[in-house]
């Protein structure tokens, strides 16, 4: 079909190069990961805009057909909803990426969503075309790759930043990086981020079928090993593996830390203000090895996540950021970045 938007979460799948029909299917079956077709609604903010395959960022308008996938979100600083709560085909896009839902609680200094009708569900030869048609798999094999673990107080705490300038200090020494976004909602640009920083090969949970990481523990098992078995198949030196949001999130980030737990060699926690790293630290038993975000951005702050916490404190936005973060990994890793193949 022409004239069609495919929103991110469709850059697994074929649905640009193959030919597809659009059938309106009753809500009894539809599932998480099920392609659909959207036509645009409403009055236009700032957040009509849909992030297209390649990751750069489109205005939408009214009339326009975007396609995504039905999913769920559950950010705490911006908004809540699931393709469950959708009535009478009215929809929204729930991330610019293209999860289709909608929204039953969102932000109030937010303008109004992407509104969307369901047009009906992508499918070939009578049957619905899903994300799972697409996912990466791999072979029954042990992962043992050095992960760097990167987690957050909450959304917007500065793990994407800080997993950046972690993939330029070790990828500029000569080592192999893989980043990878194991949970979240899906959105191409925070990953993408870690390929334009230095990483050979960036990965995340859409590769293996998931449109957000909101669902059932069983499941988001299921999907993440074969990536993490991928993963390791691609022999990087060291994987940047970030959790979206926070571990205490629906999002399972306390079920990605158990599936690499055993290969987690260094722990930076991105926190939004110096308190919210006791409260993850108490709530979730989370020792990090650093702590980098809003929380160390000037000294004061700096000064008082050690004071509350006897952890060192980087502010990753400073211009001496890269030979801090330099000197840490040196320590942590016991490794010379100087000659890093030689010391690994």
């Amino acid at each position: 079909m022409t004239g069609i938007i495919f929103g991110s979460l469709a850059r697994i799948a074929d649905l640009e190069d193959v030919p597809f029909d659009v059938d309106r299917i009753d809500k009894k079956m539809w599932e998480t990961g099920d392609y659909a077709l959207g036509k645009v609604t409403g009055t236009p903010t700032r957040l009509y805009k849909i992030e297209k395959c390649a990751g750069d960022m489109i205005r939408v308008f009214p009339g326009d057909r975007v396609v995504g996938a039905l999913g769920e979100r559950t950010a705490t600083l911006e908004g809540v909803g699931s393709w469950k709560d959708v009535e009478c085909g009215r929809m929204h896009a729930l991330t610019s990426a293209g999860i289709f839902g909608a929204f039953t609680s969102i932000a109030p200094y937010l303008p109004n969503p992407l509104s969307l009708d369901y047009c009906g569900h992508i499918t070939r030869d009578g049957r619905k075309v899903r994300m799972n048609d697409f996912a990466l798999t791999s072979a029954e094999t042990k992962f043992s790759v050095p992960t760097i673990l990167l987690v957050g107080t909450s959304m917007s705490a500065g793990k994407t930043t800080t997993g950046k300038l972690v993939c330029k200090v070790l990828s500029s020494a000569g080592l192999k990086v893989i980043g990878a976004k194991l949970t979240g909602a899906g959105r191409y640009r925070d990953v993408a981020s870690f390929g334009r920083a230095g990483a050979a090969e960036i990965y995340d949970f859409v590769d293996v079928g998931l449109p957000s990481t909101v669902v059932p523990e069983d499941v988001y098992r299921e999907a993440i090993r074969p990536l993490i078995r991928f993963i390791e198949t691609r022999k990087p030196d060291f994987l940047v593996a970030e959790a979206g949001a926070s571990p205490l999130e629906p999002y399972n980030g306390a079920t990605m830390i158990d599936e690499l737990r055993d290969n987690i060699c260094c722990t930076i926690l991105c926190a939004s203000d110096p308190y919210a790293v006791v409260g993850v630290q108490k709530a979730f038993d989370l020792k990090p090895d650093l702590v980098a975000g809003p929380a160390t951005n000037t000294s004061a702050a700096i000064d008082l996540v050690t004071k509350l916490t006897g952890v060192r404190a980087i502010n990753v936005i400073d211009r001496d950021a890269s030979q801090v973060m330099r000197e840490f990994l040196e320590k942590k890793l016991t490794i010379s970045l100087s000659s890093a193949h030689a010391s690994a």
